[in-house]
């Protein structure tokens, strides 16, 4: 479902953007990249509107690791730092 910024409620806004915070998070942790970092690659834009996406269509404010899309976990693989 395409979403239509202009007919959002100050609610479901309220909701993207901590989705949006949640998954800049998400690739944080799972790289070990700060921000500034990750804003460098952008390869980490289609992981983020996939994992936004993704917790907008389940209402759900984490990333269940145990079921993380292929395609982003191939892109967080691709820059992680985080070899533990």
């Amino acid at each position: 479902m395409r979403l239509d910024y202009e007919t959002l409620d100050p609610e479901e806004i309220s909701e993207l953007e901590t989705f949006l915070t949640s998954a800049k998070v998400f690739i944080s942790d799972y790289t070990g990249l700060n921000q500034a970092e990750i804003d460098v690659h952008e390869s980490f834009v289609v992981a983020i509107f996939v994992l936004v996406q993704d917790m907008y269509d389940n209402r759900s404010y984490y990333v269940d690791k145990s079921h993380i899309n292929h395609v982003i976990e191939s892109i967080l693989e691709m820059h992680s730092v985080n070899l533990l």
